[in-house]
C-alpha cells in the first residue's frame, strides 16, 4: 500500500522539486521510502508502505528494456499465478514485488492485462517509447486516484492534497459541494475541488503526446449475469469461491489483523481467516460505553472468544473522539461526513502501532443486500417515485432537502437542483432485465461504496500507515452476490439472507439474524449546550461558510438543533474544517488531537 503522484506536462519540467513536494504530501501513505522517475514531460513519484518483498520491492519499477515505468498503490492478489504464467512466456522478473506483474502483464497482453488482475490497485504506467501515460483504478474503487488538467498539463495523485502544488489557488466546486451536502460525499467524477476529478472505479485514462485524455471503463458491475441457482447450488459455489478469495487475500510478508465489530461481515471474516492461519488472529473493536449510542464491544468480545483471537477492545470517550475530527477531515481529504471516520481512525492508530495490514468487512451489505433501504415498503416507494420521476425512487431524499433555498448562496442553490444526477444516472443505465433489488445494489456500488465507505477504509487507515483489505469486494464475489436471485438475498424484513444462511455453520442464529445495528457515533451528545454556542461562532466566522451559505439561515439551523437533528450541522462543521485545511491552509496537517472549535482560532 502506497501513495502515487505525477504529471504529464506540456513542456518538460526543469527540475523535480514539485514532484518531490507532491510526494511529501503523501508521506503518511508510504513511510518506508520514496522513489521518482522523470523522462521528458512525464514525472512519477511513489511513497512506499512495504507489505510484500520488503527488501526488493521499491518503486518505480521498470520493464526489462526500461521502456515501461510503473508506480502502483495496492496489492495484486493473484501475482503468484500471473508470475508463473508470464515466466512461461519468457519474462524475467527483477523483484518479488506483486506489482511487477503489472509491468510484464502489460507487455504481454496490453490493456487486456487488466482483465487478468485480481486485487485492489491504482497505478500509473509510462510508456517512454510511445510517450503515453496510462492511469488505472481497480474495479470497485478500493484504491483512490485523482487527476487535474490545467494550463501546464495533467497531474494525478492518490489524494487531493498532493495536487495542490499543481493547481494554484484551490477553489470549491459548487456541484461537488451540493452532492456532499445532500448525501455526505461527492460522486465521481466530482470532488470538492474545482478542476479536480476522480477516476471512476474500473476506469482507465490514457494521455499521449497530443495532450488529449482518453477515458474508458474496462469493468463495471453491469457485466454481472443473473444467476439461476437454488440455495444449495449457491452455497456450494460460494464455498469454493470464498475459500479462494480469503487464501489470496492472506498473502503478506508482514503481520495482519482484523477490525471486528461483531456484526455479520466482520464475524464471518474472523471465522474464515482463523481457519486458514496457524496462530491467533489479532482483532480490534471500539465502543462508547458512556454515550447514547449502540455499543459493539460485547458482540465483538463473544466472537473473539469463540475463535481465540488476541483481542483489543477500545473504549472511547465522546470528547476524545471529537478531538480527532480536524485530523480525520485532513486524512479524508476527499471529504465525507461519515461519522464512522472517527472510530475507524482510532482503531487504525491503535492497530498501526503493531501491524501494517488490517482486514475489514466493507462491501458485505452492498454485495449481499444487507441495508434496510433495500426493503422499503411499496407505499413509501411510490411516494418517492412521484417526487423523482424518471430516475428511480431510490436515494431520493438528501440531508438538506428540507432546508429552505435561502440557506444557500445563488451558485450553490443552482447546483442543488442537480445533486441527485449520479444516482439517477446509475439507476437508468441498468439493464431492463434487472430486478429492482439489483438496481439498488448497483446504485450503491457505483456511488456510496467507492465515494464514502472506501474513502473511509483507505484514508483513515493510510493516515496511520496501515493497509486495509476488503475481501468481500473481490470482483468475483461482487458478481456472484449481485447476480444471486432476489429470494436468496432478501426475505421479508431480513436482508443479507444468503450470507447469514451460509454463516450458520459458524454462529448461532441469534448472532446472525438480529436487527442490524450499524456503526454509530455519539454525534447528538456533542451538539448540546456550550458546544452549540461555539458551533455558531465557528460557522459564522468561517470564510468557506460565508462564501456559500447565508449566515442568518445557518443560525436558524443551529437554533433548531436544540430540539431537532444533528446531521446537517455535522456536515457543515466538517466542510468548514475541510475549507480551512485544504483551501485556506494549503492542505497542512492539523494536530492528531485538537478540539475542533479551537482549531479555527
Amino acid at each position: 500500500m502506497c501513495g502515487i503522484a505525477g504529471y504529464y506536462l506540456k513542456t518538460p519540467e526543469a527540475d523535480r522539486r514539485r514532484l518531490e513536494e507532491m510526494a511529501r504530501r503523501l508521506a503518511h501513505r508510504g513511510p518506508d521510502g520514496q522513489g521518482f522517475h522523470t523522462a521528458g514531460r512525464v514525472g512519477l513519484a511513489h511513497t512506499r508502505l512495504s507489505i510484500i518483498d520488503l527488501a526488493g520491492g521499491a518503486q518505480p519499477l521498470y520493464s526489462e528494456d526500461h521502456r515501461l515505468c510503473l508506480v502502483a498503490n495496492g496489492e495484486i492478489y493473484n501475482s503468484l499465478e500471473l508470475r508463473r504464467e508470464l515466466e512461461d512466456l519468457g519474462h524475467s522478473f527483477a523483484t518479488h514485488s506483486d506489482c511487477e506483474t503489472i509491468l510484464h502483464a502489460y507487455e504481454a497482453w496490453g490493456e487486456a492485462a487488466l482483465d487478468r488482475l485480481q486485487g485492489m490497485f491504482a497505478f500509473a504506467l509510462h510508456d517512454t517509447e510511445r510517450e503515453e501515460l496510462l492511469l488505472v483504478r481497480d474495479r470497485l474503487g478500493i484504491k483512490p486516484l485523482y487527476f487535474t488538467i490545467g494550463a501546464e498539463g495533467l497531474g494525478f495523485a492518490s489524494e487531493l492534497k498532493a495536487l495542490l502544488p499543481l493547481i494554484g489557488r484551490p477553489e470549491v466546486d459548487p456541484a461537488g459541494l451540493a452532492q456532499y451536502l445532500q448525501h455526505n460525499f461527492t460522486c465521481a467524477p466530482h470532488t470538492l475541488l474545482a478542476g479536480v476529478s476522480k477516476l471512476r472505479p474500473g476506469e482507465l485514462a490514457k494521455m499521449g503526446p497530443d495532450g488529449v485524455l482518453h477515458q474508458r471503463r474496462y469493468w463495471s458491475p453491469l457485466q454481472t449475469a443473473q444467476l439461476d441457482l437454488t440455495l444449495d447450488e449457491a452455497l456450494e459455489r460460494f464455498d469454493a469461491l470464498i475459500d479462494q478469495v480469503i487464501t489470496i487475500h492472506l498473502r503478506s510478508d508482514v503481520p495482519f489483523g482484523l477490525f471486528l465489530s461483531g456484526g455479520v461481515d466482520s464475524s464471518l471474516l474472523a471465522a474464515l481467516i482463523s481457519r486458514q492461519i496457524g496462530e491467533p488472529l489479532r482483532t480490534f473493536s471500539v465502543g462508547f460505553p458512556d454515550t447514547s449510542v449502540h455499543n459493539e464491544l460485547a458482540a465483538a468480545a463473544r466472537v473473539a472468544a469463540q475463535f481465540g483471537t488476541r483481542h483489543t477492545a477500545i473504549e472511547a470517550r465522546a470528547d476524545e473522539l471529537l478531538e480527532r475530527l480536524p485530523h480525520v477531515v485532513w486524512a479524508a481529504d476527499d471529504l465525507t461526513a461519515d461519522y464512522a471516520n472517527l472510530p475507524v481512525s482510532l482503531r487504525a492508530e491503535r492497530a498501526g502501532a503493531e501491524l501494517k495490514v488490517v482486514f475489514s468487512g466493507e462491501g458485505g451489505d452492498e454485495v449481499f443486500a444487507g441495508y434496510g433501504r433495500y426493503r422499503v415498503p411499496l407505499l413509501k416507494r411510490l411516494l418517492a417515485r412521484l417526487r423523482h420521476p424518471g430516475g428511480g425512487d431510490f436515494r431520493g431524499r438528501g440531508l438538506f432537502s428540507a432546508e429552505a433555498a435561502r440557506l444557500f448562496r445563488p451558485e450553490l442553490a443552482e447546483a442543488m437542483q442537480h445533486w441527485r444526477a449520479p444516482f439517477a444516472q446509475a439507476w437508468n443505465e441498468t439493464p431492463a432485465t434487472w430486478t429492482r433489488l439489483m438496481r439498488m445494489q448497483y446504485v450503491d456500488l457505483e456511488t456510496w461504496l467507492p465515494d464514502d465507505l472506501l474513502i473511509k477504509a483507505d484514508r483513515m487507515l493510510m493516515a496511520w500507515g496501515v493497509e486495509g483489505r476488503v475481501p468481500f469486494l473481490d470482483h468475483r464475489l461482487v458478481e456472484f452476490g449481485l447476480g444471486l436471485p432476489d429470494a436468496l438475498k432478501v426475505e421479508g424484513r431480513n436482508g443479507k439472507r444468503f450470507l447469514k444462511l451460509w454463516g450458520e455453520r459458524f454462529f448461532p442464529k441469534a448472532h446472525l439474524w438480529g436487527r442490524k445495528k450499524g456503526f454509530t457515533v455519539p454525534v447528538r451528545d456533542w451538539f448540546q449546550g456550550e458546544r452549540l454556542e461555539r458551533l455558531d461562532q465557528v460557522l459564522t466566522a468561517s470564510p468557506g461558510m460565508a462564501a456559500w451559505f447565508d449566515p442568518a439561515a445557518v443560525r436558524q439551523m443551529i437554533e433548531r438543533q436544540r430540539s431537532d437533528r444533528s446531521g446537517p450541522l455535522w456536515a457543515l462543521l466538517n466542510f468548514a474544517l475541510w475549507h480551512r485545511i485544504m483551501v485556506e491552509d494549503d492542505g497542512a496537517a492539523p494536530p492528531t488531537r485538537q478540539d475542533p472549535f479551537s482549531y479555527f482560532r
